[in-house]
């Protein structure tokens, strides 16, 4: 499912207009990188949390070229699901 797809259905479902309902879903994503880029994790309650997750440093290989290389330690974005949420998708 696209964003364009997830606007018409809240669309539809809601009665709000498209317009109305594009800016709220991008001004969510904004919020949501900006608090992670923060530092700061993001839990929507029934559906899951936005969190940073802290990858080690670790040796990696360029096959290209045949040389061990260190990757440093970084963040990266995750998502983890609410129980609820993982157990609807079990069931359906």
């Amino acid at each position: 499912m696209t964003k364009a797809e997830i606007i018409s259905k809240v669309a539809d479902n809601t009665g709000i207009d498209k317009v109305l309902v594009s800016v709220t879903l991008e001004s969510f994503f904004v919020e949501v990188k900006e608090a992670l880029a923060g530092d700061d994790n993001v839990y929507v309650r029934g559906f899951g949390s936005f969190i940073v997750k802290t990858r080690k440093a670790k040796k990696a290989r360029n096959i290209s070229v045949g040389a061990t290389v260190m990757v440093p330690e970084h963040q990266v974005p995750a998502f983890k699901p609410a129980k609820e949420f993982v157990e609807q998708i079990k069931h359906k």
